[in-house]
């Protein structure tokens, strides 16, 4: 999936076009190749808002995961559709439409949103090899390792699947979020600041998703662990992190703070989190912990019930 890099360069009305290279496709269809229009939404639990982000398009052989290709300058290509959507509709220039002759087809769409909020800035993503005639049910998006055995957060995905018959319809998608948001705010129980001594915090949380099926966009093999660390605020009372997104998480995932002081100590807190980070779901997590002193032990802690997906977690004072 291609890093969300969005650039709004004025708004491109898509019409309707046929080229003028004959080809004859999988449908038998020799009259030219058709451009369709296209437009996005988001599907939450309560309503659908217009999409904004980074949309692609796979279109495949009709009722089947067979990826069929797209047209560039006339010939049947890999590359699939790919554009800049700003509140459901293309905008700009720096798209690759779909070219296709008429007939059915089953289109796989997957985007990645924009945000105004801050969200986590370097997510990465192993993507599968594609070819024409490939079986995207036999193909994933995986985690992508680090060095050290865990693993790097992913991008925000939403995902659908639809059938279209290009040349009597527009391409239209409701897109379902099917990554996990996990933030985390830590505190001393006294709000003091963190003493600066504390070089670094690390979150390590477990029990995630491998890989996530490239059609159906199901999760597998929930065991590994992603990694992230946590920023100081200007005032040193917090520690916190922009939103991660995340495949989803088997029950209760672990989640896990490594503290390093300046001693080159580590102290590790572990603890399981009382709920699943599904998708299309986002965790606030607040930790409290006891003050962090040089030499000292941050200790257990207890989690309470969840606030609209929110839970709060408490260490107790260090001496």
């Amino acid at each position: 999936m291609k890093k969300l890099m969005i650039v709004m360069l004025g708004l491109l009305t898509l019409v309707s076009a046929c080229s003028d290279n004959d080809d004859e496709g999988s449908y038998g269809v020799t009259s030219g190749l058709i451009t369709p229009k296209i437009r996005a939404r988001v599907t939450d639990p309560l309503n659908q808002n217009p999409f904004t982000g980074i949309l692609e398009v796979y279109p495949c052989k009709d009722e089947t995961s067979i990826y069929y290709g797209n047209y560039i300058n006339g010939k049947l290509t890999v590359f699939n559709g790919y554009y800049v959507i700003s509140e459901g509709d293309v905008y700009g220039d720096n798209n690759r439409e779909l070219h296709l002759p008429i007939g059915e087809y089953n289109m796989v769409y997957w985007g990645t949103p924009k945000y105004d909020e801050p969200i986590y800035n370097s997510p990465a993503i192993t993507h599968p090899g594609l070819t024409n005639g490939a079986d995207l049910a036999k193909l994933y998006f995986s985690l992508r390792p680090n060095t050290d055995g865990t693993y790097m957060p992913v991008y925000d995905l939403v995902h659908a699947i639809k059938p279209a018959r290009i040349g009597t319809e527009d391409l239209t998608a409701s897109l379902t979020r099917v990554t996990a948001g996990l933030k985390v705010i830590l505190k001393q129980e006294d709000n003091s600041a963190f003493s600066s001594s504390i070089t670094s915090v690390n979150v390590h949380i477990g029990n995630i998703a491998e890989k996530m099926n490239f059609y159906t966009a199901e999760a597998e093999n929930m065991t590994k662990t992603v990694k992230f660390e946590l920023s100081r605020s200007e005032d040193a009372t917090i520690m916190s992190n922009p939103t991660v997104m995340l495949f989803p998480s088997a029950p209760n995932p672990l989640l896990e703070l490594f503290i390093t002081l300046a001693d080159g100590s580590v102290h590790t807190l572990s603890k399981a989190l009382t709920s699943t980070l599904s998708p299309n779901t986002r965790l606030t997590l607040n930790i409290v912990v006891g003050k962090i002193l040089p030499g000292g032990d941050p200790g257990n802690f207890t989690i309470e019930s969840w606030n609209e997906e929110s839970e709060t977690i408490e260490f107790p004072v260090v001496d």
